[in-house]
């Protein structure tokens, strides 16, 4: 399948700007958190959970999405908050707790909420398939060509949400697609201990659905197979499942001990680093110069330097505000 040169650099430069971004928010995320780890202290307190390796996911989808499509992410949401175009000034002084923020600093980095690029996250498993089935079914209602993608790890494929949803989806045909990200890891339980199907997208045809499978965290691969399942939703044929075999480099959360894993692991995914990979494709396969790729690396660093000094900048919000803007 032909892939727009516009398309390539663009997801390069985006799952850069990821990576970036997440390595500088385990710098900061890190402060004030030794010798002794302490999940309060820091300029950024509370859990925290980075998708460091899995940059395809987002970046082969977003590709194809449009501002008015919808994007529900799980409590590992940067990748996609960043693909989906959510502004990163508000998003970094949302994390570091500031009244600039998204939510004005009370969400923090599991609750993001964008309404102007329709994103959203949240902490409770699962929980975002149902919100994306709302949109894909008011998308529908008002005749629109817009499409809904639910973003979940592989451990959010066994709750009941998932398959009501994807039920509701096939039945309706809805223009939903669900993207299950199968880091290997529901925390710290491998998948093969928890799911009882090798892969989750054999799960679409219990519904009548299309099934897709993006092997090793293959960029191309991801782009190809997410761009036919947006065809399908926009033109009315209804959802899909896509699961791509992915890698988180880092624990289930900063501070994460990560004795669950083999300690030669990580390094052995490292050298088959997908961003390494886009970047040779495009260097070999395309003919792009180092001078392009040296140019949207800087732009992307720039992006995110400039983002986290307007989060440090930014002011707390005042006590007397604790209140407001809070649903209980």
């Amino acid at each position: 399948m032909a892939i727009p040169k516009d398309h390539l650099l663009w997801m390069y430069e985006t799952m850069y700007k990821i990576r970036c971004y997440e390595d500088k928010m385990a710098e900061a995320y890190a402060e004030g958190k030794s010798p002794v780890f302490n999940i309060g202290a820091g300029p950024v307190p509370g859990e925290m959970h980075l998708a460091t390796g899995q940059e395809p996911a987002a970046a082969g989808m977003c590709v194809h999405l449009k501002k008015e499509d919808t994007v529900t992410a799980p409590h590992r949401p940067h990748h996609h908050a960043i693909a989906k175009g959510v502004d990163l000034n508000r998003m970094t002084a949302e994390i570091f707790g500031k009244a600039t923020g998204l939510g004005k600093g009370k969400g923090g980095h599991m609750h993001l909420f964008d309404p102007d690029v329709k994103f959203s996250c949240g902490g409770i498993v699962g929980a975002g398939i149902p919100h994306a089935l709302g949109a894909a079914l008011a998308a529908k209602k008002k005749g629109k060509d817009w499409v809904a993608v639910a973003f979940i790890g592989e451990g959010a494929a066994n709750q009941g949400a998932f398959h009501e949803s994807l039920n509701m989806a096939a039945l309706w045909k809805l223009p939903l697609i669900v993207v299950i990200e199968n880091n290997q890891y529901g925390i710290s339980v491998p998948k093969a201990a928890s799911t009882a199907v090798s892969s989750n997208d054999v799960r679409a045809a219990a519904y009548g659905m299309k099934g897709y499978y993006v092997k090793d965290n293959d960029p191309i691969d991801m782009y190809n197979v997410s761009k036919e399942a947006v065809e399908r939703a926009r033109t009315g044929q209804g959802p899909s499942i896509i699961e791509i075999e992915t890698y988180r480099y880092l624990g289930h959360f900063q501070g994460d001990p990560e004795v669950y894993r083999d300690k030669n692991e990580v390094t052995l995914l490292r050298q088959k680093d997908p961003i390494i990979r886009l970047r040779n494709y495009l260097l070999n396969e395309w003919g792009v110069t180092e001078e392009t790729i040296a140019q949207l690396e800087n732009k992307a660093t720039a992006e995110v330097d400039q983002a986290y000094a307007f989060a440090r900048e930014s002011d707390y919000p005042k006590p007397e505000e604790a209140l407001e803007d809070v649903f209980v």
